[in-house]
């Protein structure tokens, strides 16, 4: 199957996955058909790699076809990436061919190690090394595809503040998926919480650590938010789709159309050049500033979208409807103080936007 071939599928069962909020197996395997599981894949292992830059592009045409399944594949990418940049060349042996084909899923919760729930003293996975294993215990807060998965890329935090990475098999003895939370748009990512009690897991599956702060290592794990902003211009992108094929008829729309083109067009060429390490002293290329303004413009089009199409674009399993859910999501997801700070300065209208 095409790349093309692909997005037009993605695009035509878009509003079925978002209707009937099931993790969207058969999306899954166009991807694997089409390459797409290979991109961050080394060929020695079956895959198919393309550049970040390459990649970015791919996934803002993925999120405009259809946001649920590429987030969901972005999840599933990180996995792949944090695997892939381990040192651990058994565990790469045996997982990634089966990632690269489809025949297998991995996903991540690493929340926990990062910014979600850091402010809690007591760590919400905690990790003890006895014999040949790693006991786990405590809560995954925040993993996407859980029910579909083979292996959860996460980890925890030992006695003594050193953490470690780990490929956990989702077969083991102690884990407890929760059902997925119903959120306000890609419910069908199947994103829910796990319970670890006792979870014995053999170190062979150690992908890194126990180090201090095993999430900065440097074993991989994608463009971070850069991908998130991408999406969220994936969103844009389809919404200005949308008000361009109003304004075929409605010629008042056309100094409307111009301005969120120009947006559009600007942003995803400044996500380009920062996919690209282009150096440039330029304020719009920081990776804060792409994303304020992925969130702004995701936010400002879908309204736009809404407005334009009036009353049929309120209705529930409409394409104005379900950008303004989905454009919400880039509020909560992934959202660092400094983006959150600047989504509120313009909400509230304050100097400088």
């Amino acid at each position: 199957m095409s790349f093309n071939e692909l997005l037009e599928k993605l695009a035509a069962t878009a509003m079925d996955v978002d209707a009937a909020q099931n993790w969207p197996t058969q999306q899954f395997d166009w991807l694997a058909e089409s390459g797409v599981l290979g991109w961050v894949i080394p060929e020695e292992y079956g895959g198919q790699p393309v550049s970040e830059s390459e990649c970015v592009t791919g996934y803002e045409r993925l999120a405009t076809a259809c946001l649920t399944t590429c987030f969901a594949l972005t999840q599933r990418n990180g996995a792949c990436q944090r695997i892939v940049g381990s040192s651990n060349e058994e565990i790469k042996a045996e997982l990634l061919p089966r990632l690269a084909s489809g025949e297998s899923f991995a996903t991540v919760g690493i929340s926990h190690l990062t910014t979600s729930r850091q402010h809690i003293a007591k760590p919400m996975v905690r990790v003890e090394q006895r014999g040949d294993h790693f006991i786990l215990n405590g809560m995954i807060p925040w993993v996407t595809g859980a029910i579909a998965a083979d292996h959860i890329v996460t980890g925890g935090t030992c006695d003594d503040g050193l953490q470690v990475l780990i490929a956990m098999p989702c077969d083991l003895d102690g884990i407890s998926i929760h059902p997925k939370v119903e959120l306000m748009s890609l419910t069908a990512a199947e994103t829910t919480s796990i319970d670890l009690k006792n979870v014995r897991i053999p170190k062979k599956y150690l992908l890194a650590g126990p180090v201090e702060g095993v999430m900065s290592q440097g074993v991989g794990g994608g463009a971070g938010s850069l991908t998130t902003s991408t999406l969220a211009l994936g969103v844009s992108a389809r919404s200005l789709a949308l008000i361009q094929e109003e304004a075929e008829s409605r010629p008042n729309l056309k100094e409307n159309v111009s301005a969120f083109q120009h947006d559009v067009e600007s942003l995803r060429e400044d996500i380009g050049k920062a996919s690209l390490g282009i150096a440039s002293d330029e304020p719009q290329l920081s990776a804060t500033m792409i994303r304020q303004r992925s969130n702004s413009l995701a936010l400002r089009i879908t309204q736009a979208a809404l407005t334009i199409t009036k009353g049929a674009g309120f209705m529930k399993g409409h394409a104005a409807e379900l950008a303004v859910r989905e454009a919400m999501f880039f509020l909560v997801w992934s959202c660092p103080q400094p983006v959150v700070q600047g989504v509120l300065s313009e909400l509230a209208c304050r100097d400088g936007f």
